[in-house]
């Protein structure tokens, strides 16, 4: 009886967890040194799942938020935030031109199918997250703690897409927060003009 009860119990702690694991994978993520500051690359491993392609396809916008955070360890604290970003892509079906439609900022592209855009909001490449004259706080060789994520913003859906996506897991597309640590490289120097 008391092994029964201590498997129920078992299940019962660690199959949530098991259910609410991310459904993003986030890969090689890599901060660069360029002449503008520091630049962000990642790779994001997802699926769409059919009520997100479906939606898309009826012509929802989803929004993807990219963030990244960039903290100083400290042991008598918590740690001390210094750079916190966000970038948000916009994907959307037009049904005239039967294309697929990636947003980010000012800048469009558009796409025959949807796994081709998808391709390209998996691959993130040279976001600058720190600019130049942002890195007064910063010095190179000094090790910070960098983290990253992608997530699905339910909150931008037209409402009556929120009020059915709250707690529906068919709605939601995370990832967890992946930490690593770095030293920040040398900035290259500037040329007196």
């Amino acid at each position: 009886m008391t092994e029964q009860l201590r498997r129920w119990l078992f299940l019962l702690v660690f199959v949530p967890f098991l259910a609410w694991t991310a459904e993003v994978e986030i890969s090689s993520p890599q901060l660069a040194a360029g002449d503008d500051g520091y630049s962000l690359s990642a790779d994001f491993a997802f699926d769409l799942n059919s009520r997100l392609e479906e939606a898309v396809t009826k012509g929802v916008v989803l929004h993807f938020v990219v963030d990244f955070e960039l903290a100083r360890a400290r042991w008598y604290w918590l740690d001390e935030k210094l750079v916190s970003r966000s970038q948000t892509y916009r994907l959307s079906y037009h049904a005239l031109t039967r294309q697929y439609r990636l947003s980010t900022g000012g800048l469009h592209q558009s796409f025959s199918s949807l796994s081709d855009a998808l391709r390209v909001l998996s691959r993130l490449r040279n976001w600058l997250v720190i600019e130049r004259n942002d890195i007064r706080t910063l010095r190179a060789g000094d090790p910070y703690l960098a983290e990253l994520r992608l997530r699905l913003d339910i909150t931008q859906l037209p409402r009556p897409f929120q009020i059915s996506a709250l707690g529906n897991k068919e709605w939601s597309l995370n990832s967890d927060w992946k930490t690593w640590q770095l030293v920040l490289p040398s900035l290259p120097a500037v040329e007196a003009k």
